[in-house]
């Protein structure tokens, strides 16, 4: 039946950009990169020890960057990865926080996404 989810996609206005941060900030590698349409590539990222795959897309007239996002990334320590991307440019909205559930801290990328990175 179903084994895992594939990928997820990440709306961005701008490709280059988001590879960018991606690429160089998140440690994230590049799959594929190949022309999807007159208007986009299909940029399909990889997580280096993980299975689901990252697409950064764009849509015009559809989901825009910024307005609907919902990724939790996972670290064995949220707070050594908090330090290493913050020396990397990465924006947070706040540092690492603790609660009775585990510790988690939120980045905000150059499309004005939000992602959550967490302890497992």
């Amino acid at each position: 039946m179903i084994r895992s989810v594939k990928f997820i996609s990440i709306p961005v206005a701008d490709q280059d950009s988001g590879l960018a941060f991606y690429t160089e900030k998140l440690g994230f590698r590049l799959s594929t990169d190949q022309p999807f349409d007159g208007q986009q590539r299909w940029i399909e990222l990889s997580i280096p020890g993980a299975q689901t795959g990252v697409v950064l897309f764009t849509m015009p007239g559809g989901i825009q960057p910024g307005s609907m996002m919902n990724l939790s990334l996972s670290s064995d320590d949220v707070q050594a990865a908090y330090e290493t991307l913050k020396s990397r440019g990465v924006e947070f909205l706040a540092p690492p926080k603790k609660e009775s559930w585990g510790t988690s801290a939120i980045i905000k990328d150059t499309e004005g996404n939000t992602l959550v990175i967490s302890s497992r």
